[in-house]
């Protein structure tokens, strides 16, 4: 299989994953498109040195989420804020996107905008329910270090749920 239809077959197998980290990371629509384009383009310079030790979404996770917050960094310093993604090509509807938020959900969001981007990338594969070797390897961390800060962020949460409620 070519390079291309390699690239093309992995967009499109795991584009979820994708469209999961650019939306975390951006709300604006042409922001969603630049961090898209970002990544699609890192992930086409790195296909070569792909290590089959790893799994495929590990990968994609790490370079994703890399880009991302490299991308939300350069982005909350020129813009103060954070941005969204269009279609494209993971082209997801807005329809499908609005009838699935609820309370939790956007309770959910602001807890997590509330979070450094490093924090914010470690709950997003722990929700994702990635056990802690994948988010460790994903993230360059150690195991305990994952386990350390999910259960600070976790207690963090909980205090601000409890005193939201009050």
């Amino acid at each position: 299989m070519s390079k291309k239809a390699t690239f093309i077959d992995i967009i499109e197998k795991h584009k979820g994953i994708l469209y999961k980290v650019i939306t975390m990371y951006c709300a604006d629509n042409e922001d969603k498109k630049d961090l898209e384009q970002e990544i699609l383009i890192q992930i086409w310079k790195s296909l070569d040195t792909y290590n089959d030790a790893y799994a495929i979404t590990t990968w994609l996770y790490r370079i994703s989420m890399n880009v991302a917050i490299s991308h939300y960094r350069k982005t909350f310093k020129t813009k103060g804020k954070t941005v969204r993604l269009d279609t494209g090509l993971l082209e997801f509807t807005a329809a499908s996107e609005t009838s699935e938020r609820s309370y939790e959900q956007d309770m959910l969001r602001k807890l997590l905008a509330g979070l450094n981007e490093f924090d914010k990338a470690l709950m997003f594969l722990y929700l994702e329910d990635k056990d802690y070797e994948v988010i460790a390897d994903i993230l360059g961390i150690t195991k305990t270090n994952v386990a350390t800060k999910i259960s600070r962020i976790k207690n963090r949460w909980k205090q601000e749920l409890s005193s939201s409620k009050n």
